[in-house]
């Protein structure tokens, strides 16, 4: 009954047509639909089976920016509005691998839900969200307690590239208790993408999840249509009342695609490169996740940024890291010595503590962080053998407690408590070996 639902959503009354004016820098003027179309419609050229998305408008035409190559096109070549896209997701998503535009990737049927959802919907009503909720477990021991996540948060992985920033999102994808994961890949290499389900994320993994993909070679409207896909795709679940988990790799490269539509529609790259739409594109999208209103589910993101040389001011970085309530770095000094995940627990904060840990617990955190501190700040005086054993005993129990803190940040453990067992254990054994 879905799928006929859907066929009779998708017939229309009367068709539009137009005709190709002129071709120019990758964007095609339209002329014959202005009185229809709207900016942000989809257009279809008959010939080459070539479709576009119309990002500007004036008296007597339509901009269209093509979602592949324009070869073969020429003036006066008929093109039909296909107006605006929309997705219908339901539960016979979950487990499958689709495109921006909703069409299986897997090459099986993809059913349709009943209600139609918008790509760029608004997010829900400030006043009426809920506060964040409990702390999740993530399998993972750092973030179950230096960095712990609660329902509903909001965090960014800011990583180079080859850190394991990949890796480190497939074991959160597996690890993070939620009823669904909806992953965004944006501009991936096509050959990783059935390497990161079938290896990297696994059975277990796709079990819960929908993969919503955009390689590396489609068009920039088809990879940043993929993050508003996703983040569509994971509003159908949260209203629908459950926990989703939604990761995003990588908002670097959505927001690159909006730079390429932006330029190509007369934007001025203002913001190191950047235009000045690029902070509201990358906060709505942000905000549309996070804690649902009150009856529906929540969203708990994880969006991953593209750092070139850890520079955590660069465009993207700066954008994201403001809006967000945490932010984890990945070092790759750290991924060099071969500790997975590479987590900088110095560079990181999650914004959901004190509240997500006891009185406990969060002694614990303080003192784990205050003897890394104290470490990081005379690691160079130690290993070039200028510090003395017995001149700061602050440093020296720092000095004996690093292995196993380093140690543990590479731990994994069912359940947060037993994370915090194994913080315990760490802490202790380095006051044992300080004592000695």
């Amino acid at each position: 009954m879905e799928s006929i639902a859907a066929r009779i959503r998708s017939l229309r009354i009367g068709r539009h047509f137009g005709r190709v004016l002129a071709i120019r820098a990758g964007v095609v003027e339209v002329g014959g639909l202005v009185h229809a179309a709207s900016v942000g419609d989809r257009v279809g050229f008959l010939q080459g089976a070539l479709a576009g998305e119309i990002i500007g408008l004036t008296a007597d035409s339509a901009q269209v920016l093509t979602e592949g190559p324009a070869d073969g096109l020429s003036i006066g070549s008929a093109v039909e509005l296909l107006f605006r896209p929309t997705l219908a997701p339901c539960d016979g998503w979950i487990g499958r691998i689709i495109d921006p535009l909703g069409k299986p990737l897997d090459g099986r049927p993809l059913p349709s839900g009943h209600a139609e959802r918008r790509y760029r919907a608004p997010a829900p009503p400030a006043a009426s969200r809920r506060r964040l909720g409990e702390r999740l477990d993530t399998g993972l021991a750092v973030f179950d307690t230096l960095l712990p996540i609660v329902r509903g948060q909001r965090i960014g992985l800011f990583a180079g590239s080859g850190v394991g920033k990949s890796t480190l999102l497939s074991a959160l994808a597996r690890g993070v208790t939620a009823d669904v994961v909806v992953i965004a890949m944006i501009g991936e290499r096509g050959r990783e993408l059935r390497e990161f389900v079938e290896s990297t994320l696994g059975p277990q993994g796709m079990a819960r999840a929908v993969v919503v993909a955009a390689t590396s070679d489609q068009s920039p409207l088809m990879r940043r249509r993929c993050a508003w896909a996703a983040m569509a795709v994971a509003e159908h679940f949260r209203d629908a009342g459950r926990h989703v988990l939604f990761l995003a790799d990588s908002i670097t490269r959505f927001a690159e695609a909006h730079r390429e539509i932006a330029l190509a529609s007369g934007e001025s790259p203002s913001y190191r490169g950047f235009p000045p739409s690029t902070s509201q594109m990358i906060m709505a999208l942000a905000e549309r996740s996070g804690p649902g209103p009150e009856g529906a589910g929540d969203i708990t993101a994880i969006f991953s940024v593209l750092v070139a040389g850890s520079d955590m001011e660069e465009p993207v970085a700066d954008i994201l890291r403001g809006v967000l309530d945490g932010h984890v770095v990945l070092d790759r000094a750290i991924a060099e010595r071969g500790r997975f995940p590479a987590v900088d627990v110095l560079r990181s904060v999650s914004r959901s503590l004190p509240h997500a840990a006891t009185a406990a617990e969060n002694a614990m955190i303080g003192r784990a962080r205050a003897a890394l501190g104290l470490y990081a700040e005379s690691e160079l005086m130690i290993k070039a053998g200028l510090y003395a054993a017995g001149s700061d005993p602050r440093l020296d129990e720092a000095v004996q407690l690093w292995p196993a803190l380093d140690g543990f940040a590479a731990r994994t453990a069912p359940t947060a408590a037993d994370s915090f067992n194994l913080l315990a254990d760490a802490l202790a054994g380095g006051a044992r070996r300080a004592a000695r």
